[in-house]
């Protein structure tokens, strides 16, 4: 098998931890609710608001905010107060700076895919100026030669993606966490897609077992993998 011409990495829970923040800030939020309803109850409302808002907010940590806002309006007919509101966004914008380490195996791989003259990319979804932030502070910028940030990933934003670096789907590699974001739709245009399992998945990500049928896709135990698989 020649080597790739572009080698995509996710960036969120593949290269360094994200979701757990998410969880672990929406946690806080309804232990501090808790008072105007159960968590179960605040867990099903933010749910159906973040899927509403989706088209219109986007993802990331101000969409989180609103959302969340939204839900507890909703959930007390306009009764919450001013400084619970503020208390949601104080735990939202600590979404916004926290500190990135990158997960294990991270730099050895980008170094050795770096070594082998792999052209890699950066290609993740979300708010611009949040995701610019995350990657400044992870320090693995100076591994990418290129960086995408798009609003959504899927088989349109892909194909995008390799028209404007002149990539046919054969010669193009995907490695991500999310099944949905980056394994199926880069499956489907017959690139080659390389799942690197994480332990926690953002609902909004999870896919039914019945769409994975006849998909073909590589999956790995650990990050560590990658450089053998492709070099």
């Amino acid at each position: 098998m020649s080597l790739p011409k572009l080698v995509a990495f996710d960036a969120d829970d593949t290269l360094w931890p994200n979701q757990p923040h998410y969880d672990a800030a929406e946690a806080r939020l309804y232990e501090l609710l808790t008072h105007y309803a159960d968590a179960a109850t605040l867990g099903q409302r933010f749910f159906e608001v973040q899927r509403h808002n989706l088209p219109l907010l986007g993802y990331g940590a101000k969409s989180f905010m609103l959302s969340m806002v939204e839900t507890v309006i909703q959930l007390t007919d306009g009764a919450v107060s001013g400084r619970e509101i503020q208390q949601i966004l104080d735990h939202g914008k600590r979404l916004l700076d926290f500190h990135i380490e990158p997960l294990p195996h991270v730099v050895d791989v980008l170094s050795t895919l770096q070594a082998h003259g792999l052209p890699l990319m950066l290609l993740t979804k979300g708010d611009l100026f949040d995701q610019e932030s995350k990657l400044a502070r992870s320090g693995l910028d100076a591994y990418f030669e290129h960086v995408e940030i798009v609003s959504e990933k899927n088989e349109a934003s892909y194909q995008r993606i390799l028209a404007r670096y002149q990539v046919a789907p054969a010669e193009f590699v995907m490695i991500g966490n999310s099944l949905k974001s980056d394994i199926l739709p880069v499956a489907r245009l017959g690139a080659r897609a390389v799942h690197v399992p994480y332990h926690t998945t953002w609902i909004m990500e999870e896919v039914p077992a019945e769409q994975l049928q006849g998909v073909a896709f590589e999956q790995v135990a650990s990050l560590a993998e990658v450089p053998a698989l492709l070099c």
